[in-house]
């Protein structure tokens, strides 16, 4: 609507991406702030509350807050993308796929939770899984049709790798499931995933708006895509949604976000990481994603190898947890080694 205002009235404010962008985190959070009390309140009286694993006694406090409060900041996003965005642009269009698709994937496996009143309902980990790779492969085809480089990047190189041609689709695929599963996997305290997940969508917009801006990209060595600067409109109008989601998920939590938040943000994270070339810089954006995931896959390895646990339990957080920290200390200190990372990763784009 916005782009539209520039493109057939000449309103040359709305042509900039910054502005829109800021717009759509404004309408996103104030969107958020405003559909948030309406949506706890029905769901209190429906009783859609989050069920809690027996496997987390220590968690059975929250059993009767409500959860797939996801569904409802991603339609506030969604909103303020359409609003603000340029829809014709293939890239917005390939995000908002990404959006709405892993957060229906999510919205599925959270109404088999609520209506079952059983966490170990909801879709099975295979059907989730071929969910989730329907939803990449349609993302990455897009992006393969409208030929979006596939040449690879790391950190610290001014240069490609090499070319991945169409091996790029396994290998972003691959991206995509584990990001949306890394970040469900993190979101068990209250507001753990959401605020490294603004953080890490702050970084990944600046980083699409260089790689979209010929003259900075150009200054900073990086690849120049034309086109892509305008998904920062997405990432600044995805953080402006999870932080009204936060002032409700803050400790204690009035409600959760369920799978429709988690592997939207996931998803999305992916996306925006592929857009940047920064597949392998996602490692130090995601820290916390990347280590809560890799406490689980040593957890079991160890178990089935060694027959004795790493920590205490996994996800790492719920080890902290039996040590007697107390959840605020979690979840602060969690957000702390997000942001540090995070200045790492953009330091790092100067040293090329």
């Amino acid at each position: 609507m916005l782009y539209a205002l520039y493109q057939f009235f000449d309103i040359n404010l709305f042509s900039y991406i910054t502005v829109r962008a800021g717009f759509g985190f404004i309408i996103a959070f104030a969107l958020t702030l405003y559909l948030f009390p309406r949506y706890i309140a029905w769901a209190l009286a429906k009783n859609a509350n989050q069920p809690i694993s027996k496997y987390v006694p220590a968690h059975d406090g929250k059993r009767h807050t409500p959860t797939m409060g996801g569904a409802i900041f991603l339609v506030a996003i969604v909103i303020a993308i359409l609003i603000t965005a340029n829809l014709g642009n293939i890239y917005i269009v390939a995000g908002l796929i990404s959006i709405i698709g892993f957060g229906l994937v999510g919205l599925k496996d959270d109404l088999g939770k609520v209506i079952s009143r059983d966490n170990l309902e909801g879709l099975t980990p295979r059907g989730k899984l071929m969910l989730q790779i329907v939803v990449g492969l349609i993302v990455t085809g897009i992006l393969i049709y409208s030929d979006f480089p596939t040449t690879l990047y790391v950190p610290f190189v001014k240069t490609p790798l090499f070319d991945m041609g169409y091996f790029a689709i396994p290998f972003w695929l691959l991206l995509f499931l584990a990001t949306s599963n890394a970040v469900n996997l993190t979101d068990g305290l209250d507001g753990l995933a959401t605020v490294p997940s603004v953080i890490a969508l702050g970084s990944l917009g600046m980083i699409a708006y260089v790689t979209g801006h010929a003259i900075i990209s150009d200054y900073l060595l990086v690849p120049n895509i034309k086109g892509v600067g305008e998904v920062t409109i997405l990432a600044a109008s995805f953080a402006g949604g999870l932080l009204g989601f936060l002032w409700y998920n803050c400790y204690p939590a009035e409600l959760f976000m369920g799978d429709t938040g988690s592997l939207s943000i996931g998803g999305i994270i992916a996306y925006l990481a592929i857009l940047g070339k920064s597949e392998v810089l996602l490692l130090l954006i995601g820290f916390i994603f990347v280590i809560e995931t890799l406490s689980v896959i040593l957890q079991v390895l160890s178990f089935k190898l060694r027959g004795k646990r790493i920590f205490l339990m996994a996800p790492i957080h719920h080890h902290f947890e039996l040590k007697k920290w107390s959840e605020n200390k979690i979840i602060v200190r969690f957000w702390m080694i997000a942001l540090i990372s995070n200045v790492l990763a953009l330091v790092s784009f100067k040293f090329r």
